[in-house]
């Protein structure tokens, strides 16, 4: 039996916008809170507040988008939200004091929301349900991709010239992303999503509760996930690996991209389970070399095997989020899940920020090892378990139909 096609133009241009979108998120992620110390003289908070406000206005835009772009027409939205991206990373040129641009990043964390909760949808759309998990994978590996070389261009770029050149990278991309944008084909939403009924106000009209137990495990997962983006660098200051913590990042993408067309396969072929423990297992022993790293090879090969585990994890419990709801759901189903994602990266970094007052960098990436492990119970239980049983019920249904 022939496989539906996966790499259609429109699934190859909304995982171009997935990267060139996440590609600016992550040069401004790395650089944003020195700029607001160098340029502005402000505290470490307020260049905390300044990474925050974008996460907490992302989050909020998405609790909205997930209802309503599909009243507005997906294509409309997502083209809308671009324009204002764009213009957002624009204007952080033109920004001469702390007020202007919090409240240019308020807007463009907003935008960012709106425009990653529709993309995530559309993807979905495109994707064929026989290749689910192996759609979502690569879908989310440029995503994954974009953390690698975002976090890359800004460090590289703010050692070696202004952050306006920053400021005018993250504009010319958004440029490209929304030039890109404008040639995707979206699928039409139903009649049902497009002209709701008229019904009082209800929770489940912005979340949507099957997505909740696996959004849910993403999030407790990314609190000790955040450890790695936030505070790396410091460690690395620390252990005296300065020059080659810039390729972390690279290692793990390029880990990620050789382990993509493997893994994704193996979660359509045997299921969730089949593939997730085992990652979590790599990304609990990833973060054990982490706190055990003393040399180049070790340091760099804990990269390779948190971006293996992190990543695929990240796109696995995406697709079980979207498999797990109704089909006339999806968009919510992206945008809870999202939503979680976004919590965690906005509170992660703050509450690794407390527990560092208290441990070495060493032990708290070991407490972190620990956490995942502690992760993987909680999957089973919010899914594992589940979906074990499920897939026992298949395996003796297709045996007895063999």
């Amino acid at each position: 039996m022939t496989k539906p096609k996966l790499w259609t133009k429109g699934f190859i241009l909304i995982s171009l916008n997935n990267f060139f979108t996440h590609i600016v998120f992550y040069i401004l992620m790395v650089t944003i809170a020195l700029y607001v110390t160098k340029e502005f003289h402000a505290s470490h908070s307020m260049a905390g507040l300044s990474i925050g406000i974008f996460v907490l206005a992302s989050l909020a835009a998405r609790i909205f988008a997930g209802k309503y772009m599909d009243r507005i027409g997906r294509k409309r939205a997502l083209i809308g939200a671009l324009i204002v991206f764009t213009a957002a990373m624009f204007f952080h040129l033109q920004a001469n004091n702390l007020a202007l641009l919090m409240l240019i990043r308020l807007v463009h964390g907003a935008s960012h929301g709106i425009i990653t909760t529709i993309a995530g949808a559309i993807a979905a759309d495109l994707i064929p349900q026989e290749r689910r998990g192996e759609g979502i994978g690569y879908y989310t590996t440029s995503m994954n991709l974009a953390m690698a070389i975002g976090p890359f261009i800004g460090l590289y770029v703010s050692e070696h010239a202004s952050f306006q050149i920053i400021f005018l990278i993250g504009t010319i991309v958004a440029i490209i992303d929304l030039i890109i944008s404008l040639f995707l084909k979206v699928p039409k939403a139903n009649a049902a999503i497009r002209n709701p009924k008229i019904t009082k106000w209800n929770w489940k009209d912005f979340i949507e509760p099957k997505a909740l137990p696996i959004s849910n495990i993403l999030l407790i997962m990314t609190l000790g996930y955040a450890s790695l983006l936030s505070y790396l660098s410091l460690y690395a200051r620390e252990i005296e690996l300065v020059e080659v913590s810039s390729y972390f990042f690279i290692i793990y993408a390029a880990a990620l991209l050789v382990s993509r067309p493997f893994t994704g396969k193996w979660f359509d072929k045997y299921g969730e389970n089949k593939v997730t423990y085992p990652l979590i297992i790599c990304l609990a022993f990833g973060f054990i070399l982490l706190s055990q790293a003393q040399s180049e090879l070790i340091f760099l090969l804990s990269g390779a095997l948190i971006g293996i585990g992190y990543g695929t994890v990240l796109s696995n419990f995406q697709a079980i989020a979207i498999q797990q709801s109704p089909s006339d759901r999806k968009a919510l189903a992206t945008s809870t899940f999202f939503m979680f994602l976004d919590f965690a990266n906005g509170i992660g970094p703050y509450i690794i920020g407390i527990l560092i007052g208290f441990m070495s960098f060493q032990y708290l990436y070991l407490c972190v090892a620990i956490w995942m492990f502690i992760c993987m119970g909680l999957y089973y239980f919010a899914h594992g378990k589940k979906a074990s049983v499920k897939n026992s019920m298949e395996e003796r249904m297709a045996e007895q139909n063999g």
